[in-house]
């Protein structure tokens, strides 16, 4: 058993290229979570005391913000506006790229109680309120009501939302559910220890605790990256980053590519191999009339080379003929 462990530690580590960052493992301890932008800027935030610190890609710290209540962070893609969600405040802050606060939406005024709340861009939010059972469009800059749908926000253990082409991901710790905004279910399939959504494009990955899940529409959930020991994983374009046992680990995206299968040959090859296949084989039947013709000419030829080939051959065709064959 430890034979084997030993052997998919090697592998693990020559297929995905890992590298240890230089980040204190002070800084990691207590983490709740990480973050990595696409500058190789890591973000950490920690229940603990609350606190939201941004590092370099050297270990060095760029700005920290001291949170009075929890708050969670949705997502870093665009470091010059971060946007962070405290249900227990009932607001959203913007945060620039030195965490600075830049915006901050309160939502305490305007609507009943908000379960979660996605910032689609830097004008409109998508808004869970529990209090009235709907989903709502807003637009935070001019303070409007863009939409509004009948949808239960009363989910357990509710981890995150996003909105997309009409279409709602809840996530939970147990499950993710897809939903149209008439709030009829798409998909559902079961996880563990859902953390929160990151949209790529126009794909949808889920993050846990020690995997990264992407979401194939309407069929299933394939999983990218896993760690069995890792404490918390993300992922930006490039490369995926783990912290385990309080120290960070970045894998190389490009070491990850899956095979590509094997083309089907040309028709017109494949139809020229099989005649091929075909004729060795006629030629290859020892019992046949042509086999036993052949064989008998290659004795001729080897005994008597200077006679005549042609006349001994049809002499023994003769024989061959009256014996039935």
């Amino acid at each position: 058993m430890k034979l084997l462990s030993f052997i998919f530690a090697l592998v693990f580590c020559s297929l995905f290229a890992q590298k240890a960052l230089p980040l204190d493992t002070l800084k990691l301890k207590e983490a709740k979570d990480m973050l990595a932008d696409d500058y190789g800027n890591l973000y950490i935030y920690k229940n603990k005391d609350f606190s939201f610190t941004k590092y370099d890609s050297l270990g060095k710290q760029i700005g920290k913000m001291m949170l009075t209540v929890p708050y969670k962070v949705q997502t870093v893609q665009n470091p010059l506006s971060v946007p962070l969600f405290s249900e227990n405040a009932q607001e959203m802050k913007f945060v620039d790229q030195n965490l600075n606060e830049i915006q901050k939406v309160d939502f305490k005024q305007k609507f009943g109680f908000i379960k979660m709340a996605y910032a689609e861009d830097l004008q409109q939010l998508w808004l869970l309120d529990d209090s009235t059972k709907r989903l709502i469009q807003y637009n935070f800059r001019n303070e409007t009501t863009i939409n509004s749908y009948p949808f239960d926000a009363s989910i357990d253990d509710l981890m995150d939302i996003l909105v997309y082409e009409n279409k709602v991901y809840v996530l939970t710790r147990k499950y993710i559910r897809v939903y149209s905004l008439k709030f009829e279910k798409l998909f559902e399939a079961p996880l563990e220890n859902g953390k929160r959504f990151r949209r790529e494009n126009e794909f949808i990955l889920v993050i846990t605790n020690n995997s990264i899940l992407k979401y194939i529409p309407e069929k299933e959930m394939v999983e990218i990256f896993e760690d069995p020991d890792a404490q918390i994983v993300d992922k930006n374009t490039l490369s995926y980053f783990e912290i385990k046992a309080n120290k960070l680990y970045l894998y190389n995206l490009e070491n990850n590519k899956e095979a590509k299968p094997q083309t089907e040959p040309d028709p017109k090859q494949k139809a020229t191999e099989q005649d091929v296949e075909k004729s060795a084989e006629k030629t290859a039947e020892p019992n046949s009339a042509e086999g036993k013709l052949e064989k008998k000419t290659q004795e001729i030829e080897s005994k008597n080379p200077a006679e005549s080939s042609l006349q001994r051959l049809i002499e023994d065709t003769s024989e061959i003929q009256a014996a039935g064959i």
